[in-house]
């Protein structure tokens, strides 16, 4: 019987700061591309919810596709990576993004379905460079700072999702879409071809995504990383459930609420700009201020790369939360430019929660650690259900009012950041 592992660099492999550094620019590439595939869906949600006369929770099938993936293939991704290793496992991952990407050409023509499929099978993906990354960091240096090292790592994912609000409101949104009176206008036959013209607009954009992951594919193929094998847990460890670790169950939890606000607010973004009471932007127009939503997450991990290499890591999480909290309650309550700041300024506090919540829920695992990751990255599923329910208000209740729901995700993320305030603290650099 196979017993559960923990990854470690194998013997021989460089093991100093100096020698790290070079493996680490390569697996930050990794962060930075899955940024902007992500990031990429806030621009085609409401393109795709105008061209398919879509309502909020028809639209949040997206998401619900694309974070669903993490759930039902993290064990699975897991499990593979332990077999091949987390450098084919990085390689693989970005065969199956490619295909996905490819797949929204042949979308165009096939309807919702279709491009809901091929979400799904971008995400496996992802998913997959998401369970060999993430762990890879933390072997990668320091154990102790280790949540530093990831919030770099997180800062050139940001710088992904960043570009690709920006980028994908000037190549799919930039045409504009014809609203629902003007389209029941059109006879049958002009609908159906006004339709198609519009979805065929995500074609190009994807084919150049699939081509750029085939070439980092290759490059990933062949580069010269230090291999990282498990260490064999005692059988006491491999019989022990892994549920048994409290902060790891919370930090599953934590994952699940922080993933779920963060896609839910990019989600329904442009949609909220739109309105009249907040800043009545065109898509295109409301695309560009999702890129400072992105932006504020990025120079946050910046600043926090270096911040919390002296503070501690739970603290920073609740303060980033309560933060979070009360920016949200102020966008629904008032409108305007503040409502409009209020909520994109939610960025900014988004920074540090993802490998901050990563890093104490894995804190201590030892030979768990490969399958503590795999839970974590099978709670990132709140990223689809999450905003499925902030839809379903928002049909029922309003758009602004619905972001309510992302508020109570941060609530429970601002209570894990307090009950493990002093778990243990980063010590400054030498």
């Amino acid at each position: 019987m196979e017993h559960p592992m923990q990854p470690v660099l194998a013997t021989g492999a460089m093991r100093s700061n100096a020698g790290h550094t070079g493996p680490l620019v390569i697996i930050t590439i990794l962060f930075f591309m899955w940024g902007l595939l992500t990031s990429l869906n806030d621009v085609l949600i409401p393109h795709l919810k105008a061209v398919y006369d879509l309502s909020y929770v028809q639209a949040m099938c997206v998401q619900f596709c694309f974070f669903g993936a993490y759930f039902i293939v993290s064990l699975p991704a897991g499990a593979l990576i332990k077999r091949i290793g987390y450098q084919r496992g990085a390689v693989t991952g970005l065969v199956i993004a490619a295909a996905g990407c490819a797949l929204f050409y042949p979308a165009a023509s096939g309807g919702y379905g279709m491009f809901l499929l091929a979400f799904f099978i971008l995400a496996a993906g992802i998913t997959m460079l998401q369970v060999a990354a993430n762990p890879y960091v933390t072997v990668l240096g320091d154990p102790v700072t280790a949540s530093s090292r990831l919030t770099l790592t997180q800062a050139f994912n940001s710088l992904g999702t960043t570009i690709a609000p920006a980028l994908g409101g000037a190549l799919i949104l930039a045409a504009g879409v014809r609203g629902a009176a003007e389209l029941a206008s059109l006879p049958v036959a002009g609908q159906l071809a006004y339709r198609a013209e519009q979805a065929a607009a995500v074609q190009g954009p994807y084919l150049v995504l699939a081509l750029a992951l085939l070439a980092l594919a290759a490059v990933f193929a062949f580069a010269k990383l230090p291999v990282i094998s498990y260490a064999q847990a005692s059988a006491a460890e491999a019989h022990g459930s892994l549920l048994r670790h409290r902060h790891l169950v919370l930090g599953a939890i934590g994952i699940f609420m922080y993933v779920g606000a963060e896609v839910s607010i990019g989600s329904f973004l442009i949609n909220f700009l739109g309105e009249r009471h907040i800043a009545a932007l065109s898509p295109a127009d409301a695309a560009h201020y999702v890129s400072y939503y992105w932006g504020g997450a990025m120079l946050g991990r910046f600043i926090g790369f270096g911040a919390m290499r002296a503070v501690s890591p739970g603290k920073a999480l609740a303060f980033s939360a309560a933060g979070s909290v009360l920016l949200i309650v102020t966008a629904v309550t008032s409108q305007g430019a503040l409502a409009m700041w209020a909520i994109i300024a939610v960025g900014l506090c988004n920074a540090i929660m993802f490998p901050t919540i990563f890093s104490i829920a894995l804190n201590q695992l030892g030979p768990r650690t490969g399958q503590g990751s795999g839970l974590l990255c099978m709670a990132i599923v709140g990223g689809a259900l999450v905003p499925f329910a902030q839809g379903y208000l928002a049909d029922r209740i309003g758009l602004q009012i619905s972001f309510l729901v992302p508020a109570v995700c941060y609530l429970y993320v601002l209570y894990f950041g307090l009950k493990y305030a002093g778990m243990y603290q980063q010590r400054p650099p030498a």
